[in-house]
């Protein structure tokens, strides 16, 4: 990890050291790979534009591993910007460098700001926003999140649109409330199929389409993220979420069985064998 921004203060200096780093080339989308995805989304995720991913607390690894590859494939080669509070990285733990690299996350590249609470977190959100060289956010809220209103949103969506930098929201345990964000999904962890050599498989992710401003949601996909790649691949999903609810218990297997997927950033401060228990 490059540094641990402490305080808001601090994360403006270190925004402001990064006008000479030039940013990632703009264009309208961020293309995913998966082009029934890419194509129900006019091309890919709207540059400039908030998106808001919701996930319980128990899928925070799910959640928190498709926005930062989606922050990744927004980037390219400019940095991102993870901001946190101080309360979130006690509970959630700290990322993990050999997790992030292996979902194509360049631990280099990657800022993590660590907030006193949300009030601070969103200030923050604004200012990074504001930094063009940036390309791209993730801002992670937990609970209720009051202070994220309507309001508090179209700041974060006009500040995106002014600078073209791509805001992702982690809303992890909350629920929807009225918002700017142009797209809002619902993100959970899928299982995987396994490597040869029963190896575990690629990150897989459920990914439901809550709302699009502008286009068709209800839409669901199932997706495995090769790294190798660099895109999404199907693994099941793509279909109108509604006509699914009505052929889940058709008894039908079209796969072996999975392992489970979507294992992201572990946290460093507990050993692997609490966090299995």
């Amino acid at each position: 990890m490059t540094e641990s921004v402490k305080t808001l203060a601090a994360l403006r200096r270190h925004i402001a050291s990064l006008d000479g780093i030039p940013a990632a080339q703009t264009c309208a989308r961020v293309a995913t790979g998966h082009a029934p995805l890419d194509q129900a989304l006019d091309g890919g995720l709207a540059r400039g534009r908030v998106h808001e991913f919701f996930a319980t607390a128990e899928e925070e690894g799910a959640a928190a591993g498709l926005a930062l590859i989606l922050a990744r494939l927004a980037a390219g080669e400019a940095p991102l910007l993870w901001l946190r509070t101080a309360a979130a990285g006690r509970v959630g733990g700290m990322p993990y460098g050999p997790g992030l690299a292996a979902l194509g996350i360049d631990p280099e590249r990657l800022l993590i700001g660590m907030m006193a609470d949300d009030a601070m977190l969103l200030r923050a959100a604004v200012d990074g926003l504001r930094c063009p060289a940036l390309g791209a956010l993730v801002v992670e809220l937990r609970g209720r999140a009051p202070l994220l209103d309507l309001t508090a949103s179209r700041r974060l969506a006009l500040a995106a649109e002014e600078s073209g930098v791509t805001p992702l929201l982690v809303r992890l345990g909350g629920d929807p409330v009225p918002s700017a964000a142009d797209t809002r999904w619902r993100v959970a962890a899928a299982p995987s199929l396994p490597l040869p050599g029963n190896g575990p498989g690629m990150s897989v992710f459920d990914l439901h389409l809550l709302r699009r401003r502008a286009g068709r949601d209800g839409l669901h996909w199932r997706l495995a993220w090769d790294n190798g790649r660099g895109v999404f691949e199907e693994m099941g999903g793509g279909r109108d979420e509604r006509h699914d609810l009505g052929q889940q218990h058709s008894g039908r297997h079209d796969r072996p069985a999975p392992l489970p997927g979507a294992v992201v950033p572990l946290p460093a401060d507990r050993p692997a064998a609490d966090r299995a228990a």
